[in-house]
C-alpha cells in the first residue's frame, strides 16, 4: 500500500470535492474538509507503528519515473527528520480548520485553499526528488497568497504581495543552486541521493557559493535576519487559522531545507559555521527585542518566531549531535507553541475585536480555560523547565557551549528577553483590575477545546517525557553529525 501517497493526496482530493459542493452548504463544506484533514492525520500518525527508529534510511519509499532523460521522479519517503514535520503538519491543519468558524464569506474557497496548502506542505516534507521538492515549495505560495489576500486584514493586499515576492525571490537562489549541482551529477538526476553524491565532490569554494545561495533561499522562509521583512505584516494581516500554519509549519520548511542541503555541502557548512552562528544569535536577540516592544499580540508572536527560529539556525551551526538534535526539537516545539498562541489569540480576537494587549485585564476570572493554555504556551516559549520549549533550547545551549563556549551567554540574554515579554503579557492579559466590558466573554467552546488540548498537552507531556521525539530523531541526527565529522 502506498501510504505516503494516501496521506499526501487525501487533502488534495478533499479540496476537489469541496470545490464541487454548493457554496451555500457551509456545514457540509467544513465537515468534508475536516474529514479529509482528519484522514491525513490518522494515516500519518499510524506510520509510527511501522517506522524503524534505529536507522537513518529513508522509509516507506515510493517512486515513479516521470522522465528518465531529465532524471525526474515522483519519489516520496520519510526519515527521522521529515516524519516529525509530517506529523506536525497533519496535526496543525485540523486545528486551523476547527478555528475557522469565524470565516463567513467565501467559505468554499477558503477551505479549498487551506486543503491545497496542506497538500503542498506535506509534499515538501515527503519529496525525495529535488524537482518534486521545488514544485511543492512553490505551490505553497498560491494558496497562501489567496488566503491572505482574500480573507486577511486591512493591509492584506500588501502583505500577500510582500510574502510572494520575498519567497519567490528566495526560490530563485534555490533553483540556481539545484541546477548547478544537477549539471555535475553523472546520471543527470534530481534524486536527492544523486544530488548529494555529486555535491560532496565539489571543490570547497564552489560548495561555499552554493550554500550561500541556499542560505538566502531557505533563510527567507525561516526567516532569519535580515530576510524577515515579510513575516510581521503577513502574520498580522493573515486570518489567525492561516497564521497557525504559517508560523507552525511554513517556517519549518525553510529550516528543513537547510538541514537537507547542509550535509551534502559539508565543507561549505564547516567554512560558514561562524556565519550561521552569527545569523542565529542576531535573529534570537533582534526578534526577542522587537517582540518585547509590541503591543499587538499577533505582531509579538510573529517577532518571537524570528527569535525561536534563530535557535534552530544556532543549533545547526554547532554541527555536533547535541546542537543538531536541539535544532530539530526546536522545530517541533515552536510548531506547537506558535500554533497554540495564534489559535488562542485568534479566538480572543473573535470575541473582543482587538489585539492590543493594553485592552485586556483580569481575563483569568472569566476565561480560565483560555488562561491555562495561553499560560502554558507563553511559558513554553520562554523555555520554562517542564515544558517542551525548555528541552529544545537546553540541547541547543549545551551543543553551543561545546562549540562556541561563552558566546552562548548571548543566547541567555535572548532567553531573558523572551521571559520579559512573556511575563509582561501574562500580567497584562490575566491579572490587574477587572474590566466590566470583558465580564461576559465566553470561555473555550467544545470545538475549541478539541483544537487546543493536543497542542497544550503536547507541550506539557513532551516537556516531561521528551524521549519519544528524541528517539524518533536520533538516528537521522547521528547521520547528520557523521556527515560533518568527516570534514571537521
Amino acid at each position: 500500500m502506498h501510504m505516503l501517497s494516501l496521506i499526501l493526496w487525501a487533502p488534495f482530493f478533499g479540496a476537489v470535492l469541496v470545490a464541487l459542493l454548493p457554496a451555500a452548504q457551509h456545514r457540509l463544506i467544513r465537515g468534508l474538509a475536516l474529514l479529509h484533514a482528519g484522514l491525513a492525520l490518522v494515516l500519518s500518525w499510524s506510520l509510527l507503528a511501522w517506522f524503524d527508529r534505529g536507522t537513518a534510511a529513508v522509509q516507506f519509499v515510493e517512486q515513479v519515473v516521470w522522465s528518465s532523460t531529465l532524471g525526474v521522479s515522483y519519489a516520496l519517503g520519510v526519515d527521522g527528520l521529515s516524519l516529525p514535520m509530517v506529523l506536525l503538519s497533519t496535526l496543525l491543519v485540523p486545528v486551523a480548520l476547527l478555528a475557522s468558524d469565524g470565516i463567513r464569506t467565501g467559505v468554499k474557497g477558503y477551505y479549498v485553499w487551506l486543503l491545497v496548502l496542506e497538500f503542498a506542505m506535506l509534499g515538501v516534507f515527503m519529496a525525495q526528488d529535488w524537482t518534486l521538492f521545488f514544485m511543492f515549495w512553490e505551490l505553497t505560495l498560491i494558496p497562501l497568497f489567496f488566503l491572505i489576500d482574500l480573507w486577511g486584514g486591512e493591509k492584506r493586499h500588501a502583505a500577500s504581495l510582500n510574502f510572494v515576492l520575498y519567497t519567490m525571490g528566495g526560490a530563485i537562489f534555490i533553483l540556481i543552486g539545484l541546477i548547478v549541482i544537477y549539471q555535475l551529477t553523472p546520471t543527470q538526476s534530481f534524486a536527492m541521493a544523486a544530488i548529494a553524491e555529486a555535491a560532496k565532490a565539489l571543490p570547497r569554494q564552489e560548495q561555499v557559493w552554493l550554500l550561500l545561495a541556499f542560505l538566502i533561499g531557505f533563510g527567507v522562509k525561516i526567516p532569519v535576519f535580515p530576510l524577515h521583512g515579510w513575516l510581521p505584516l503577513a502574520h498580522v494581516e493573515a486570518p489567525s487559522p492561516v497564521s497557525i500554519l504559517l508560523s507552525g509549519v511554513l517556517l519549518k520548511m525553510g529550516a528543513y531545507g537547510l538541514l537537507r542541503v547542509a550535509p551534502i555541502l559539508p565543507e561549505a557548512t564547516v567554512a560558514l559555521q561562524g556565519l550561521l552562528a552569527g545569523i542565529g544569535l542576531v535573529s534570537i536577540l533582534y526578534g526577542g527585542l522587537l517582540a518585547w516592544r509590541q503591543t499587538d499580540l499577533k505582531a509579538m508572536i510573529a517577532y518571537s518566531s524570528i527569535s525561536h527560529m534563530g535557535v534552530v539556525v544556532l543549533g545547526l551551526s554547532t554541527l555536533n549531535e547535541t546542537g543538531l538534535l536541539g535544532a530539530s526539537l526546536q522545530m517541533v516545539a515552536h510548531g506547537l507553541i506558535a500554533g497554540a498562541l495564534f489559535l488562542l489569540i485568534g479566538l480572543l480576537y473573535e470575541r473582543t475585536h482587538t489585539r492590543q494587549v493594553t485592552d485586556y485585564g483580569a481575563l483569568a476570572r472569566v476565561l480560565p480555560g483560555f488562561t491555562l493554555f495561553a499560560t502554558l504556551a507563553l511559558l513554553a516559549g520562554m523555555g520554562l523547565p517542564g515544558l517542551f520549549g525548555f528541552v529544545a533550547e537546553l540541547h541547543v545551549l549545551i551543543g553551543g557551549f561545546e562549540r562556541w563556549g561563552w558566546l552562548m551567554l548571548l543566547v541567555s540574554l535572548g532567553v531573558l528577553v523572551s521571559a520579559a515579554y512573556a511575563v509582561r503579557t501574562l500580567g497584562q492579559l490575566f491579572a490587574g483590575p477587572p474590566r466590566p466590558e470583558l465580564a461576559q466573554l465566553q470561555d473555550l467552546r467544545p470545538r475549541e477545546w478539541v483544537a487546543v488540548v493536543p497542542l497544550g498537552g503536547g507541550l506539557l507531556l513532551l516537556g516531561l517525557h521528551p524521549a519519544p521525539v528524541i528517539h524518533l530523531l536520533d538516528a537521522s541526527v547521528k547521520a547528520l553529525t557523521a556527515a560533518f565529522s568527516r570534514v571537521l
